[in-house]
């Protein structure tokens, strides 16, 4: 029974960590997709109103989306794959089996009165 319930636990944590990695790989996608799309638009918005290409496309207007979306991604990226998911994995899987050993040490204690 427990080791059914071990590989239960194992299953919900790789589906959990299977959604976590969609989820970074459609934020991604979305991230890159609006972010062309916004730039074509602001570069040749700025070409409409004479400026050439060059100077349209340094512009702060026209990578500052990148720049802060990129930094919300890069948090997205290191909340799932990173070093601190990293260290808390570990932790929690630690701190769990910690819990499982004092339950089944109590579990033995009640059954031997």
């Amino acid at each position: 029974m427990e080791r059914n319930y071990l590989e239960e636990q194992r299953y919900l944590k790789a589906k959990k960590r299977v959604k976590d990695i969609k989820g970074f790989y459609g934020h991604l996608a979305s991230y890159v997709g609006v972010n062309i799309f916004l730039t074509a638009i602001i570069v040749f918005g700025m070409m409409n109103d004479g400026k050439n290409f060059v100077d349209s496309i340094t512009h702060f207007g026209a990578y500052s989306t990148w720049l802060f979306w990129g930094i919300g991604v890069f948090f997205h990226w290191l909340g799932v794959f990173g070093f601190g998911n990293v260290i808390s994995k570990d932790w929690e899987e630690r701190k769990i089996k910690e819990l499982m050993e004092k339950d089944n040490r109590r579990d033995q204690k009640l059954l031997k009165k």
